[in-house]
Formats: structure tokens, C-alpha cells, sequence
């Protein structure tokens, strides 16, 4: 089921799902096959890979995901932290992807959302001495876990090795969810993932019975106090943006139909 799911969102995906339409529109054009659908769906798809890669609509595709959770804000030292914020034991860094690059520091390999998930849970455990650092995501066979990837970036940015809690097992959220439920089910923690992912993610973890104190990171949409022609241009960014707005769609879809969501 797990790879059968990647499989599908892989499709569904917006430049994979162009190019299908362009391939299967440029074979329909061929002599002896249907020209017009061929040219239809040649158009269909260059429409679509152009429309999704503009910042102004792939801004709008994520950003109603980002606002589902409030940023949690900066805090002045000294200053009280919100009481549920405050009663939080650990801190729990959802999986984002990392590479296999020995050569790299441990940062580096990380991927951009999963270095930003990690920066924004080293900015709450500031916040709270006495919490515990909980790093999650399993790995290819045969090479490290993303998990401990996780750590070994935590350690070289300051972190104590005992306040680091690595889930080494989970392949996804819906795992991550299952796995933090076993190790911290009566524990109060903030949840940390990427803004457009959150949502999603509270989901699996109130499923569970959990539930976090939601702190959102790595955010893709970023309204700016004074807009520019090139905030209405396109590029690959707002490509990649409109890829995780619909890759979170869907999956929140199929977490709603089988009731989890």
C-alpha cells in the first residue's frame, strides 16, 4: 500500500502529469490517429505546466494550507511562553528528506524543508530547557536513517546528544503519528512539520488521540509588503510550490475517505 500510494501521487503530480498529457498528445497527433484530441491535449498541458508555474497561482494553491496554524512567534528573552506551549515535554520534528552525500555536513544533506523543520524545533527547544528533542523518518536499506541524519545536524549545531529521541522506523506521517502516539501518548509536545503540511499532519496525530501544540515551519508562500512585477512571473519555485499544495490535497483527501482526517 505504501508504495502503491507514492506511485499514484507520483502521477498526479504536476509536471509528471503534463508530460504525460504532451506525450500522449504528440502520439494521438501522429497520421492515422486523432490529430485534434492530439492537439487538444498537447494544449492542455502546456496550459497546465504554465498556469502551475506562476507564482501568483501557486501562492494561492498553498497558502490557505499555511494559514491553518498561527506561526508561533518570537519570544523576548526572559518573557513567559504561552502556558501550552510551556507544558510541552518534547518537541517533535517530522521526517523531510535528506541525501546520501558522505562528503556533506550532516545540514548539508538535508533537504531544504527538513533543515527548516529542524531550525524551527531548535528555536522552540530554546524555549523549553527541560523538553526533549524528537527526530523522526526512516531511510533507504542499507544507509542511515533520516532520523539520525536529524541528530547528527542537531548535535553540530549545540544540541545535547541526551535530549535527542530518535523514531528511526517511520515512513511516513501516518507512521510517525502511530510511532510518537507509542512513545509519548500521555505527554504534551509540539508538532513541527512544514506549514502546508500541518494540517494534515494534526490530522493523523488527533486521530491517535494526540494532541500537539501545532508549530508550523518552512513556509512557501511569503505575501510581500510591497509587490514587484517579477512577484507575479513564473520559475521552477512555484512549480515545486503547486506540487506540495496538490500532493497535500490528495493526501489529505485519502486520509478524510478512510476517516483518519
Amino acid at each position: 500500500m505504501f508504495w502503491l500510494k507514492k506511485v499514484i501521487a507520483f502521477w498526479l503530480m504536476p509536471l509528471p502529469f503534463c508530460l504525460a498529457l504532451l506525450a500522449l498528445g504528440l502520439w494521438f497527433t501522429r497520421p492515422g490517429r486523432r490529430p485534434r484530441a492530439g492537439r487538444l491535449l498537447v494544449a492542455a498541458g502546456l496550459a497546465l505546466l504554465v498556469l502551475l508555474s506562476n507564482k501568483v497561482v501557486s501562492s494561492w494553491m498553498i497558502a490557505p494550507l499555511e494559514r491553518a496554524f498561527p506561526p508561533v512567534p518570537e519570544f523576548a528573552a526572559g518573557e513567559p511562553v504561552p502556558p501550552p506551549l510551556a507544558a510541552c515535554r518534547a518537541v517533535v520534528v517530522l521526517g523531510g528528506g535528506n541525501s546520501d552525500t558522505p562528503a556533506f555536513s550532516a545540514v548539508n544533506r538535508l533537504s531544504n524543508s527538513a533543515r527548516a523543520r529542524l531550525m524551527e524545533g531548535l528555536r522552540i527547544l530554546r524555549l523549553l530547557p527541560g523538553a526533549k528533542l524528537v527526530l523522526s523518518g526512516a531511510g533507504p536499506t542499507g544507509q542511515p536513517s533520516h532520523a539520525s541524519v536529524l541528530a547528527e545536524a542537531a548535535i553540530s549545531l549545540g544540541v545535547d546528544p541526551a535530549r535527542i529521541v530518535r523514531l528511526d522506523t517511520p515512513r511516513d506521517t501516518e507512521d510517525e503519528a502511530a510511532e510518537v502516539k507509542r512513545r509519548f501518548a500521555r505527554e504534551p509536545f509540539v508538532l513541527v512539520t512544514s506549514a502546508w503540511h500541518l494540517r494534515r499532519a494534526m490530522a493523523l496525530m488527533r486521530h491517535q488521540g494526540l494532541e500537539p501544540f501545532p508549530c508550523p515551519a518552512d513556509y512557501q508562500s511569503r505575501p510581500a509588503d510591497h509587490p514587484q512585477f517579477s512577484d507575479y512571473t513564473w520559475d521552477t519555485d512555484s512549480l515545486s510550490r503547486s506540487t506540495w499544495a496538490i500532493y497535500e490535497r490528495i493526501g489529505y483527501a485519502w486520509e478524510w475517505l478512510r476517516g483518519k482526517a
